[in-house]
């Protein structure tokens, strides 16, 4: 009886311990975890929730929320840590636009255009 309890305690340790190590490990099926994000790079929507601007690569695109129409393109150039310069041109006015931009955190950019109007911009994820 005492060879028979050793042998089954041993195998209610042997399974906890392969437990634990499928929690710390994750199984292979399980999606990456995302990485935080870093700079500018991404999408980002305005405080009204009409214009979505996406940010890649040097290359900026903005477009209405509704209809999904460009509404904006253009560069931006990263000037400092935390600052942000944005040229292009509004497309429906045919007009050049300009803004600095500064990550206030991962997830807020605030905005000033060239004319001297502010807003900000909100991650979306």
């Amino acid at each position: 009886m005492t060879i028979a309890r050793k042998v089954l305690s041993m195998g209610v340790a042997g399974s906890l311990a392969m437990m634990l190590a499928a929690c710390t490990t994750g199984s292979p099926d399980a999606p990456p975890m995302a990485a935080a994000p870093k700079g500018v790079e991404g999408s980002w929507i305005d405080a009204k929730g009409t214009g979505l601007s996406t940010f890649t690569g040097g290359k900026f695109t903005t477009v209405a929320t509704d209809t999904g129409q460009k509404l904006a393109d253009g560069s931006y150039t990263i000037t400092g840590a935390t600052s942000v310069e944005i040229n292009g041109t509004s497309l429906i006015r045919q007009t050049p636009v300009s803004f600095n931009c500064l990550l206030i955190s991962t997830s807020q950019l605030n905005c000033t255009s060239s004319s001297g109007q502010n807003f900000v911009l909100t991650r979306r994820v």
